[in-house]
């Protein structure tokens, strides 16, 4: 019996542990899930990549060699956002903020991106946009930071002109930009061309700072 009440309160603990790491382990009840786990609610597809939900995730495809992006249906300015990641293949991916799209196109017309590709040495955590092709990559030891086919977990921050990334508990970026270009838009998960890219994210939550 006694072997029976400690595998029971075993499993009640890992499933307490699970449903904290969905959440950011952050301070403040202000996060609020930018991702239902269910559909496609709040989002819009832009291009003609595939994006679908399954078990809880959602699953970027790209079925051709153009760029994909799923975009939030609202503007963010300033905000803090977490999420996780798996890279299956070789693809380039990104989450954009500040971002617009040229109608009817996958064409961006800005929007900056925190950088995501899993294989090392691609600056994964760096900042990339807006015309201005890198902003700021991440520091060479730290190139090794992302897990290829596995999950990873990003806390993003943007303050104005301050743009801070933290891949897996590592900070990877924490800069100041001299010369935004950008400044409101929405946040969009990315394909890039080429046509490899295979994504996974979940976990989304964002704390919005803008006074609107």
């Amino acid at each position: 019996m006694r072997t029976i009440a400690l595998f029971a309160l075993f499993v009640i603990a890992a499933a307490a542990q699970n449903a904290r790491q969905a959440r950011p382990k952050l301070p403040g009840e202000d996060w609020i899930q930018l991702f239902n786990a269910k559909d496609l609610t709040g989002w819009n597809e832009v291009g003609k990549e595939k994006w679908t939900v399954e078990g809880n995730a959602i699953h970027g495809i790209a079925t051709s060699k153009s760029y994909g992006y799923l975009e939030t249906v609202k503007n963010y300015k300033d905000f803090h956002l977490f999420l996780r990641f798996k890279c299956e293949g070789n693809g380039n991916s990104g989450v954009f903020f500040h971002s617009a799209f040229k109608p009817g196109t996958s064409d961006i017309s800005q929007g900056l991106q925190f950088e995501i590709d899993c294989r090392i040495g691609q600056h994964t955590g760096g900042i990339y946009g807006d015309g201005r092709q890198w902003i700021v990559w991440p520091a060479p030891e730290n190139e090794l930071v992302v897990r290829h086919n596995e999950w990873n977990e990003y806390l993003l921050k943007v303050e104005g002109n301050r743009y801070f990334s933290r891949l897996n508990g590592v900070v990877m970026v924490d800069f100041t930009d001299p010369s935004p270009r950008s400044f409101d838009g929405t946040i969009a998960l990315q394909l890039h061309s080429g046509g490899e890219g295979n994504m996974w994210f979940k976990d989304i939550w964002i704390r919005d700072l803008t006074k609107r």
